[in-house]
């Protein structure tokens, strides 16, 4: 009996540690958020526009992160470049892994030839450099755009999601429950959908996350080296026009500061998620 007990309070421990990794990073993200849809209803773009105001002056009452070499307030500027960032890691994750989780399931549940001719394709696409797709195409492409960014990401972003998909069905489909609902005469779809998919939920949120981390990383690197959409407002692209201006050799800390921080704080509440929800879908982890 004690140690029943001593292994129930173990297991409220550790939810209670996921409860606060999933929350925190649930916040941290959702101020984010917030203040990405709120930021450009409440502010004035103009004031983000080249030559809008006075170049290169530093932090202060009238601008609270100063101003760039090209005259554009920096703190307007972060409240429009983080939805449009925020924006194309969105895009990539719903699109990779809304795709990535359909062939998963149609992958794994089904079998057969569909299943090996899926999988021949996933891994085969997977040992492709995505950063090096992504960095022909945007040296190829005559205007690139964040909605395109986004697609070629996503593009490339399927596989790892319709693995995870894939593994999970094969487990779950061998269940106990899952026989009994084949055996009652439910329809393989019904089965798919009705038994199977509640189970890989957590998985699929998981991919989720680190889809739109993923995605995110890569297109503020490629707008960083310049190979992004240069006339839309990402955090990316504000660090780029920061490094063509020496703003670290000049002691312009408020040029690449904001965005930096921002950036810093989207990935950290994308892990935190990421590992709360890894943690609820592998309760293994939470005994580790």
């Amino acid at each position: 009996m004690t140690d029943t007990a001593a292994a129930t309070r173990a297991s409220r421990r550790r939810a209670s540690r996921v409860d606060i990794t999933l929350v925190l990073g649930l916040t941290m993200l959702g101020v984010i958020v917030l203040i990405s849809i709120l930021g450009p209803l409440l502010s004035d773009q103009s004031l983000a526009n080249v030559g809008a105001v006075r170049p290169r002056r530093p932090p202060g009452p009238e601008f609270w992160l100063g101003t760039d070499a090209q005259g554009r307030d920096m703190f307007t500027l972060m409240l429009h470049a983080t939805p449009n960032t925020l924006k194309m890691g969105l895009i990539a994750g719903v699109i990779g892994v809304g795709f990535g989780t359909v062939v998963g399931l149609i992958s794994g549940h089904f079998g057969g030839w569909i299943d090996s001719v899926i999988s021949i394709i996933s891994d085969a696409l997977m040992t492709v450099p995505a950063i090096a797709i992504l960095v022909i195409l945007a040296g190829n492409i005559a205007e690139m755009t964040t909605m395109i960014m986004a697609l070629v990401v996503a593009s490339l972003s399927w596989m790892f999601t319709a693995r995870t998909v894939r593994a999970q069905v094969l487990t779950v489909k061998e269940r106990g429950y899952v026989e009994v609902a084949r055996v009652n005469g439910m329809a393989p779809l019904e089965i798919l959908f009705i038994e199977v998919m509640p189970n890989v939920a957590p998985y699929i949120l998981a991919s989720f996350v680190g889809t739109v981390s993923a995605a995110i990383l890569a297109t503020i690197g490629l707008e960083a080296l310049g190979l992004g959409a240069q006339n839309e407002m990402t955090l990316g692209n504000t660090i780029y026009w920061a490094q063509q201006s020496s703003a670290v050799l000049r002691g312009f800390w408020w040029w690449w500061g904001p965005p930096i921080v921002v950036i810093a704080v989207i990935f950290v509440g994308l892990f935190l998620t990421s590992v709360g929800f890894d943690r609820f879908a592998n309760p293994r982890l939470g005994r580790e």
